[in-house]
């Protein structure tokens, strides 16, 4: 097999994993060889933008998963680079021991290798096997800590994730059953290229059903409600680089999933719409998770909530669909997953200096740690949306879209993003001007990757370049 960009974000990842499995307790090397993958796998992502393989039987680069794929490896890379000061602290204190470390290291790669998989996946069952693949590893490292809470928290997500690997796979196999008679029986009627040129001579009524099961099943990966009670217990319990990369990754591979699947229905005459269902999800998390916000006490979970209510934002915006919310729920979730990775990792290294998690015991953070302090401020108001931020963009297109097509819809979603935005400040306060409290450890965190992340957020609520916008276009419109 050649080598070209597509097996180099599988192969890379793969072949680390191996290494770090097999490597002595070395924590440094093996927290920079972590870093040189992620790294490699990221420029080889960006190499698709110019230069893509032919589609084949199991890998597939297109405008979609290209954006989806530069995403991830660049979060992925940046985490890396956050994890690096964060574990080492880990394991400076004792949290960690050298063969958990090397477990996390490892891990880590094999959860990179199966998003990136399951983003490029020609074919719709091992797509899902790489959503699973990704789910299980997150698992096992939320109960990385093993005490009570994290491993009580990786039961649950493993519980709750089952349920949803069994309707992705009821759902993917609704699809084969759909395409069988039209493609034939064997590989084709499972490929995404082939199955998206034939879908309009598919029994509408499968493929009805069988949105219906994925959407439950993909949308427990996502977090919405109200599937979403693992979410809060995996951010709050694992260590906080995984959470970066649940609430900045994972979620969105799930909705990536979701939204190949949208595809297939949009060019079949007979099957329904699955904009309204989209809508009625994104509508709920939103505002349900806008609401739990006012009663966190714990700043990870706070946070995990805030996922929750931004996914449903995105979900919306697809569901409402059209070039405008499409172009709305690219951007909104290009920049979630920038700004709250930002957060956590503020989040992460507060939580270090403090020694906890509650919201109580912390306090005037600009007072004692101003660099944290008014990096968590600045991602807050990000990710609440103020301008000129790009999230605000995002929020502002999509408002607008919906005004113009149901206001109805637009005036619950306004309320949504107000109560969540004012839940959020209410909370972060205390944390970032109020009387400081709690020990204040020195810090010694790696703070490049938040503020670039934050400056990616700005510059774009200022000015996107022209060929990003033209990009973010034509996928917009591929989604119909």
């Amino acid at each position: 097999m050649s080598f070209d960009a597509l097996t180099g974000v599988l192969l890379i990842p793969a072949v680390a994993a191996a290494l770090l499995a097999a490597l002595p307790n070395y924590y440094r090397v093996s927290a920079r060889l972590n870093v040189a993958a992620t790294t490699l796998t990221l420029l080889c992502a960006l190499s698709l933008f110019f230069k893509r393989p032919p589609p084949g039987s199991y890998l597939l680069a297109d405008d979609l998963n290209s954006t989806f794929i530069v995403l991830t490896t660049f979060v992925g890379f940046t985490t890396s680079v956050f994890s690096s000061s964060y574990i080492g602290h880990e394991l400076e204190t004792g949290r960690l021991t050298p063969p958990f470390v090397r477990f996390y290291h490892a891990m880590y790669q094999v959860l990179m290798f199966a998003m990136n998989l399951a983003l490029i996946a020609n074919n719709i069952g091992l797509m899902w096997v790489a959503i699973e693949l990704a789910t299980l590893t997150t698992v096992l490292m939320v109960g990385i800590y093993r005490t009570h809470e994290a491993l009580e928290a990786a039961w649950k997500y493993f519980i709750l994730g089952s349920v949803g690997i069994a309707l992705a796979l009821f759902g993917t196999i609704l699809v084969y059953m759909a395409a069988r008679p039209v493609v034939g029986e064997g590989l084709d009627a499972m490929v995404w290229t082939v199955l998206v040129t034939r879908a309009g001579a598919f029994d509408p009524a499968l493929l009805n059903l069988a949105f219906v099961f994925l959407l439950l099943g993909y949308g427990t990966k996502v977090g919405l409600v109200p599937l979403h009670a693992w979410l809060p217990d995996a951010h709050a319990e694992g260590p906080t680089p995984i959470s970066a990369v649940l609430s900045g990754l994972l979620l969105n591979v799930a909705l990536y999933a979701l939204l190949r699947f949208k595809m297939l229905l949009a060019v079949n005459p007979g099957a329904l719409a699955p904009g309204p269902l989209m809508v009625t999800l994104g509508l709920i998390s939103l505002v349900f998770a806008a609401f739990m916000l006012y009663r966190r006490r714990d700043i990870k979970r706070m946070f995990a909530y805030s996922s929750i209510e931004h996914m449903g934002i995105i979900t919306f915006a697809f569901g409402v669909g059209g070039p405008l919310a499409n172009f709305a729920g690219l951007l909104h979730m290009t920049m979630h997953s920038l700004t709250k990775s930002a957060i956590f990792f503020a989040v992460g290294h507060i939580a270090q200096v403090k020694g906890t998690q509650r919201i109580a015991d912390m306090g005037g953070l600009t007072e004692t740690h101003p660099v944290l302090g008014w990096g968590l401020l600045l991602g807050v108001v990000a990710i609440a949306g103020l301008p000129p931020l790009g999230i605000f963009m995002s929020e502002f297109l999509l408002v607008s879209s919906t005004f113009a097509r149901a206001p109805l819809l637009a005036i619950i979603l306004v309320f949504g993003l107000l109560v969540g935005l004012a839940g959020m400040f209410l909370r972060v306060n205390g944390i970032a001007f109020g009387e400081p409290r709690g020990p204040s450890a020195k810090a010694q965190a790696s703070y490049v990757p938040m503020f670039a992340h934050l400056s990616l957020v700005l510059a774009a609520g200022i000015y996107m370049p022209a060929a990003l916008v033209a990009w973010f276009q034509n996928v917009a419109g591929l989604l119909g």
